[in-house]
């Protein structure tokens, strides 16, 4: 392989200006790219020409657009067969690549996408592919299980992609990559982007790219931005009930709050607008006209809440966003960068908050890691402090009517039925408030208490304040009724709904013949990452290996630091898998307790 490095690109690029057929270039202007990124001006001209492409990028730099535009302008829409193929290490970025592609080809009349990934049942699959997409977004396992089973043919294929290949090569695809890429026609134009570029990716590079163009962007520094981070465990109220709450007492000019889906911009903003906070939903769906028009609306301050999706929201530059909302935390951590970026701008002061469940919490060192801030725990006004907030700002309302407004019709006609039906001027005036108030009470109701508070209660009111007769009063006779009642008050501990919880299969390298239990594996992984042992899934223990189910979107330092763990001296050298956990081994209560703790 000969490196062909380019120059440095130190000038904006207009995309306009790179070659793209109309079509693309009408898409990525409507989503709010003008200027290329300085990858995307360097790879789009000799992929368009059909060179191979040997990309060093970070994550961030704008790669999908990079490949991804002239990958589109190479495929034929009559052709109803795999033309594009993109390799990503993890479910998450195979679907941020799907929904990106198609958000550029949304002018390409027949243009089909197919995302195939582990962890998903096979048959919508089967369907996307029957169908006849064009472009195939996956990750190495499902796409070496396609392949077997004949389900995903590679002839037509004419660009091929792999995104993110030293993660790859970290989660242990390298063989699989290999074995892919041997089943493509010799005729496959190859892009291969990585941030880094160790031996074993540079061997990829050398058997499979064709004299490639080597383009090598180095990591751009940002000036750290005034922005103060927060995070909000949810815990007691839904993630609903907090944003309306954050809507009525942030002090903030625009917010934009950031969602999974398409359909969660409009079900979000939706409830927030029949909670009387106008807001408008921004997605992939949307025509080019409805786009900007909900940008310019954001930007004249016609509307100051924006739903969005991390794709549509890329490129946005509405100076007036002071507040970002992590609604859902973002399928990768350099994302989450790009987001609370739309807030703090021009040297103004920004805030963002982000809702993070439990199981969630892990996520909070790695931003502060990439951001190099802090990320402080934000806790939302209780009901009293809503209730004082509002009292004090319909008071302010009623005093500007007072002081600015003619009401002496009004008072005419207040007066009038004070007199007719003997109700005093004060209590006409606490019913019109009473009215005006029902959608919006002035005096909320409580919140839900959390459980540990109610355990704390019922602990104060025992007798005796000693946790170990509790055994004992449940057993006498004569306590027999209060302690029933006890029992039913006492909250139990939250359990997790494993049905809830995105499981991936993960292989270990130790097992029975290494003397290991479930307890063990349990144990190293709770401790090793600080995960709660209750999202640890089904264990299922083989002579010289295991499997493990884990919750999907790990982070990478902790996948790689989770490779070098050890149990009965045993490196786990975890890897990704599609194997079905069946058995479903747990270690006992005690044993869970014990490894928590250990």
């Amino acid at each position: 392989m000969t490196d062909k490095k380019t120059e440095t690109v130190t000038e904006p690029v207009a995309f306009a200006s790179l070659g793209l057929p109309e079509n693309l270039l009408s898409a990525v202007l409507s989503i709010g790219f003008t200027s290329a990124t300085d990858i995307q001006a360097r790879t789009i001209p000799p992929l368009l020409v059909g060179k191979d492409v040997l990309g060093e990028a970070q994550t961030g730099t704008g790669k999908t657009a990079a490949f991804g535009l002239p990958a589109l302008a190479k495929i034929d829409t009559s052709i109803r067969k795999p033309q594009l193929m993109v390799l990503a290490p993890t479910r998450e970025l195979a679907m941020q690549v799907a929904e990106a592609i198609e958000s550029f080809g949304k002018d390409m009349k027949g243009l089909r996408v197919a995302t195939l990934y582990g962890g998903q049942s096979y048959g919508p699959q089967f369907q996307q592919l029957e169908r006849g997409a064009q472009v195939v977004v996956g990750t190495p396992g499902r796409l070496m299980d396609h392949l077997r089973r004949k389900s995903l043919k590679l002839d037509t294929l004419r660009v091929c992609v792999l995104d993110e290949a030293d993660e790859m090569l970290n989660m242990g695809f390298l063989e699989d990559i290999q074995w892919i890429l041997d089943h493509l026609p010799k005729t496959t134009q190859m892009c291969l982007f990585s941030a880094t570029m160790p031996p074993a990716i540079r061997k990829i590079a050398n058997r499979f790219l064709k004299d490639p163009e080597h383009i090598k962007v180095a990591a751009i520094k940002k000036a750290k931005a005034n922005i103060t981070q927060y995070a909000w465990k949810v815990s007691g109220i839904t993630k609903m009930t907090a944003l309306e709450r954050i809507a009525e007492v942030v002090d903030y000019d625009a917010m934009i709050i950031f969602v999974r889906t398409r359909n969660d911009t409009v079900d979000v903003a939706e409830k927030l607008e029949r909670a009387g906070y106008p807001a408008l939903a921004l997605n992939g769906d949307m025509n080019q006209a409805q786009r900007e028009r909900c940008i310019d609306q954001m930007k004249s301050g016609k509307s100051s809440i924006l739903v969005a999706t991390d794709v549509v929201a890329r490129g946005l530059d509405i100076p007036r966003i002071s507040l970002v909302v992590n609604y859902d935390l973002p399928g990768d951590n350099e994302a989450y960068v790009h987001r609370i970026g739309r807030t703090g701008r021009a040297g103004r002061e920004g805030m963002s908050i982000s809702f993070v469940r439990p199981r969630e919490m892990y996520s909070i060192r790695h931003y502060e890691r990439l951001t190099s801030g802090t990320v402080l725990d934000y806790q939302l006004p209780n009901i009293q402090e809503i209730g004082k907030i509002r009292i004090e700002r319909t008071r302010v309302e009623v005093a500007k009517i007072v002081a600015d407004k003619d009401i002496s019709a009004m008072r005419e006609i207040v007066e009038g039925m004070a007199a007719e039906s003997e109700v005093s001027m004060i209590d006409l005036a606490a019913a019109l408030l009473f009215q005006k108030q029902v959608k919006q009470p002035l005096q909320p109701k409580e919140d839900p208490k959390p459980r540990r508070d109610a355990r704390e209660r019922n602990d104060r009111n025992s007798r005796g304040n000693d946790r170990n007769s509790r055994g004992n009063d449940r057993n006498s006779r004569g306590n027999d009724r209060n302690d029933r009642s006890n029992r039913e008050e006492r909250p139990r501990k939250a359990k997790v709904n494993r049905s809830d919880v995105d499981w991936q299969t993960y292989r270990l390298e130790v097992g029975k013949e290494h003397g290991a239990r479930p307890g063990d594996i349990v144990g190293a992984i709770a401790n090793e990452i600080s995960l709660d042992s209750s999202y640890i899934g089904a264990i299922n223990l083989h002579d010289k290996h295991s499997f493990v189910q884990l919750p999907k979107g790990i982070p990478t330092d902790l996948f790689n630091q989770l490779k070098g763990v050890r149990v009965r001296r045993q490196p786990l050298s975890i890897t990704t898998s599609d194997e079905a956990v069946v058995s479903q081994q747990r270690p006992s209560r005690r044993t869970e307790k014990a490894a928590r703790h250990t």
